[in-house]
């Protein structure tokens, strides 16, 4: 068995970004274990822009985003295990690997950090009648075909589902001569950015049918068309809706799941709304000396957040691993009001905060003209108006330490929605 100080599970934006913060934190044997044959996760088949405004301040390809941190984490002698799948982990951070080189072998971790990212719902999750035939991909699938293999999952395509992927996608597959007929979402609002649905939708003439899904498949051995209807109130298709249309591909972009098995298999508490670590203000799971980060977390709209919460985890591994992290236990729980779906963290630990703590947070609806309303168990602490709030936009709240400080010996801080939803 070899031991290191941090051990990263997953290469990609998250990993690299904990990876770097460890090293520059003080740990001197930082790994990262990737199961791919390359650093970079998912962001090497996304080669559209928008990465990187926050950090970089331009705005990058995914490919780029990820080589600024790639040649990073070499300048700062982070080693990395490619091609090397993780197998299991305990609780005391003994982790089982396999690859071709070495076999397997077990790792002894002074601190793990988990970044596995996360992944997409399949058919399987959706109980779509209809037969089974080809033509059916999820929004990351197509996305590495067109991107990365080279090859055109179809010619005419049916959306289900309006994630940020799958509009990327529609708009990728209509630069490249495909006739992408629709995008259907079953709940009342997407559940992407507001740029994608511009950018890649509105600006390319394709329509995005809300309250609707897909309820038939149509194709023997390969998909010839599809069945769309409209959905009430319980998303229950409405009769005499239904619409059939043909097309040879149908991609789904019905969501995407933190990668959690690793998690499970270590004993750490999951989130039951994000399926992700339940973590604190350092991004320390249930278990001592183990963190997590990213979309194993929850999933992140903006990789550039990605990697801002990335870097705590990674600091916080390289403190816990030199044995100088304050282990006490957080004094502030952290819970979600009225129309807040979620919230990360979950605890606060004042006596680890530095400055301040930011806290991510989705809503649970459409709300217009509403506010924020932060308070502790000793009374409302303050409101802030918003315009609008989406489900499919991450919000966020910076706390500042002296301020909460100053609230005396509260024990929770709550963040709910002040106001009427559309």
């Amino acid at each position: 068995m070899t031991e290191h100080d941090v051990v990263v599970i997953g290469g990609g934006p998250a990993g690299l970004a904990a990876a770097i913060a460890a090293r520059q934190a003080g740990a001197q044997d930082v790994w990262i274990i990737e199961r791919d044959k390359r650093l970079g996760g998912i962001l090497q088949q996304c080669i559209h822009n928008g990465f990187g405004l926050h950090i970089f301040d331009e705005e990058l390809t995914g490919p780029e985003y990820a080589q600024r941190y790639i040649d990073l984490a070499e300048e700062q002698g982070v080693h990395a295990m490619l091609d090397t799948m993780v197998l299991d982990i305990t609780p005391d951070r003994v982790i089982t690997v396999v690859n071709k080189k070495e076999g397997l072998q077990t790792i002894k971790a002074k601190a793990l950090v988990l970044a596995m990212g996360c992944r997409e719902r399949s058919r399987g999750a959706l109980n779509i009648p209809g037969t089974r035939p080809a033509g059916i991909f999820t929004a990351g699938t197509a996305q590495r075909f067109v991107n990365m293999e080279g090859y055109m999952p179809g010619n005419q395509i049916v959306v289900l589902g309006s994630g940020d992927i799958g509009l990327i996608m529609a708009r990728r597959l209509t630069l490249e001569g495909a006739d992408v007929k629709m995008v259907c979402e079953i709940m009342p609002y997407s559940s992407g950015l507001k740029r994608n649905i511009v950018q890649c939708l509105d600006d390319f003439g394709i329509p995005l049918r809300l309250n609707y899904t897909v309820v038939d498949i149509r194709g023997k051995d390969r998909v010839e068309g599809v069945t769309v209807a409209a959905v009430d109130e319980n998303r229950r298709p409405i009769p005499g809706s239904e619409e059939y249309v043909p097309c040879d591909t149908l991609l789904l972009s019905v969501g995407l799941i933190p990668e959690n098995e690793l998690s499970r298999s270590a004993g750490v508490e999951l989130n039951p709304i994000t399926g992700g670590p339940v973590v604190d203000e350092s991004m320390q799971t249930s278990i001592a000396g183990v963190f997590a980060c990213g979309n194993v977390v929850h999933v992140n709209d903006l990789v550039d957040n990605v990697s801002t919460e990335s870097a705590i985890a990674g600091r916080a591994a390289a403190l816990y691993a030199l044995g100088t992290f304050d282990g006490s236990t957080p004094g502030i729980t952290v819970k979600t009001g009225p129309g807040v779906r979620y919230i990360v963290p979950n605890a606060i630990n004042l006596a680890r905060v530095e400055d301040s703590v930011t806290l991510y947070f989705r809503v649970d609806n459409v709300y217009e003209n509403a506010a924020l309303r932060v308070s502790t168990d000793k009374g409302v602490l303050f409101n802030i108006k918003k315009k609008i709030m989406v489900p499919g936009e991450m919000q966020h709240i910076k706390l500042k330490k002296a301020f909460l400080e100053k609230q005396g010996d509260i024990t929770e801080v709550t963040v709910e929605v002040a106001g009427e939803e559309v």
